[in-house]
């Protein structure tokens, strides 16, 4: 494999061809950490050496109509395994926002659980987008399900900065994830965004049955879609979900679909999204080279690292957090409240079997 080559076709802006990202996650003989290398220079060539740190908010949790059956808030869900409220009050919202925004994140990101909005959810957003909007330093990201026409347009009016609705897996695996909507229901709701003028978020769950062709389609597929952002998930097979534990979800391979993802969309952010910690376990740091955007604080309805272990693998791999204002990670690192001398239960660990 050329790597040289690799990292100049990528960093001219060219992605690659289906049959090389294919051997890229399949052929064992191609090395991992030359790989790595390559898709980094092209990650610094367009992206710099900052990580963009994203904060979610599950502003409105489980009672979906949908069955995707990789999601905890689907109707064939247990509903047990979480915690269902209504969409929050605006006070909340507007206080995790100021909490995201001294945290260092450079977006803020509200997810809503159901099938799509209605006009007057999609009225009530627009008033939270500015109101947000006229407060922080923060661009706003709404994920609020399939959109009907004109929807994106007024979330754009209102200041949206980027909507995201992820395509998840192929076309042709699709009814094996859900049933109650399709493939093309999601592209028209990317479709409806991109004519609004949004930036588009769009990505993909690993693990879901697509296999390495499967991934290398989607990507190639959000590639055609101009995706601005690319979150890569990791399925987690949370409980009370149907669909079970992914299959060769190695911390290696998990790299490599990060590095193809680099290199089938070179100037994106791509990001190192929900089941990293699970997925990549102690190689978590070594996705920041082909990635460039993180979550912290976890996800939806799975814990994630925290804030400062997010902060301290940054820093310690060598990268910058990009926020608009700055943040002082240093205290924040001193202040972690953890502490590294043993207490009595450590010290005497089998004195409670006596």
């Amino acid at each position: 494999m050329d790597f040289v080559a690799l990292a100049k076709a990528g960093i001219a802006g060219e992605r690659i061809d289906t049959g090389t990202a294919l051997r890229l996650l399949e052929d064992k003989e191609i090395p991992l950490l030359p790989l790595i290398n390559s898709a980094f220079e092209v990650r610094k060539a367009h992206c710099g050496m900052s990580v963009t740190v994203h904060i979610l908010n599950n502003a409105k949790n489980g009672n979906c109509p949908e069955d995707c059956k990789y999601c905890a808030q689907g109707q064939s869900a247990d509903s047990e395994a979480i915690e269902d409220y209504p969409m929050k009050s605006d006070e909340e919202i507007l206080a995790e926002a100021a909490r995201a925004h001294q945290a260092g994140a450079h977006r803020y990101c509200m997810v809503f659980a159901g099938r799509g909005p209605s006009d007057r959810r999609v009225d009530h957003l627009s008033d939270l987008i500015r109101d947000i909007k006229s407060k922080y330093a923060l661009e706003v990201c709404v994920s609020p399900g399939l959109l009907k026409e004109g929807q994106a347009e007024r979330l754009k009016n209102a200041g949206l900065d980027r909507l995201n609705h992820n395509l998840n897996t192929t076309e042709s695996n699709y009814g094996e994830i859900c049933e109650t909507h399709g493939f093309k229901d999601r592209l028209q709701t990317l479709s409806y965004a991109r004519e609004a003028g949004l930036e588009v978020c769009s990505g993909m769950i690993l693990g879901m049955g697509e296999g390495p062709q499967g991934a290398v389609e989607v990507l190639n597929r959000l590639a055609d879609l101009e995706a601005k952002s690319i979150p890569v998930n990791f399925l987690v097979p949370v409980p009370g979900v149907s669909m079970g534990q992914p299959e060769n979800l190695t911390p290696e391979y998990c790299l490599r679909v990060l590095c193809v993802a680099r290199f089938l969309n070179p100037r994106a952010e791509i990001r190192a999204a929900g089941g990293r910690e699970h997925h990549l376990r102690s190689l978590q740091a070594m996705a920041l080279y082909p990635a460039n955007s993180i979550f912290m604080d976890g996800y939806l309805n799975v814990v994630g690292n925290r804030q400062v272990e997010t902060l301290r693998m940054i820093r310690d791999a060598g990268f910058e957090v990009l926020c608009d204002e700055a943040i002082d990670i240093e205290g924040l690192l001193a202040s972690d409240s953890a502490s590294m001398m043993k207490g009595n239960e450590e010290l005497h660990p089998t004195q409670s079997l006596a």
